[in-house]
């Protein structure tokens, strides 16, 4: 198995120091190790680790509040250390993004799963956010490309499907996406209708 780059915090050295053996044992490797929320968000927007281990009370920032900030800013998979588990807090760590907990004190046989599981349901999560961003970026897509054939329709007096079929060949002859050709024309005829407004009104002021 191929350890993964780990950051952990606790405010406690003892802990953090028995978190990193254990972790260390397991053919992991610790790259960063701090003792406040503030801290481990620094270290993981400079070292980028796989996965960072937060325990939830820490002086100042607190591990719920740093995992927020890490999953807003530089998303990763995110497993909180807590002595205390209850439904209110796991429904917090859900709602900031964090995948996995391990009630203390953290014993090697919870801890290994709980990564897994952060990692693989971070993994998850990524891929399902590419695809509905891949299903936005078509519909975006889809309603420029109708609006240009709106506009060719209207300029050119062709129905529909000719429209269509003008709009298919201009996007091979130019070797540019249909999408880019579609955003060009409607940006053109924008531009024009502007200028024709612009034109209109200075001659009525002009009148």
């Amino acid at each position: 198995m191929t350890g993964h780059r780990i950051v952990i915090a606790d405010d406690e050295p003892h802990v953090l120091s028995a978190l990193a053996q254990l972790l260390e044992s397991a053919g992991h490797i610790m790259v960063g190790k701090a003792g406040t929320g503030e801290e481990a968000i620094s270290l993981c927007q400079s070292l980028r680790p796989d996965v960072v281990l937060l325990d939830v009370h820490m002086p100042g920032m607190d591990g719920l509040e740093a995992a927020k900030r890490i999953m807003s800013s530089h998303p990763l998979p995110v497993v909180i250390c807590t002595a205390y588990c209850d439904d209110d807090l796991m429904n917090m760590a859900a709602n900031v993004g964090v995948y996995a907990y391990v009630v203390k004190p953290c014993r090697l046989s919870d801890l290994l799963p709980a990564i897994n599981v952060a990692i693989s349901r971070f993994e998850e999560s990524r891929l399902l956010r590419g695809e509905i961003e891949t299903l936005k970026q078509a519909l975006e897509d889809r309603k420029c490309i109708e609006q240009a054939k709106g506009i060719v329709m209207r300029t050119r007096q062709l129905t529909e499907e000719q429209a269509h079929r003008f709009l298919q060949q201009e996007s091979q002859r130019q070797s540019r996406l249909l999408r880019e050709l579609a955003e060009a024309i409607v940006l053109a005829d924008r531009t024009f209708s502007s200028k024709c407004y612009d034109e209109r009104g200075s001659a009525g002021e002009a009148g």
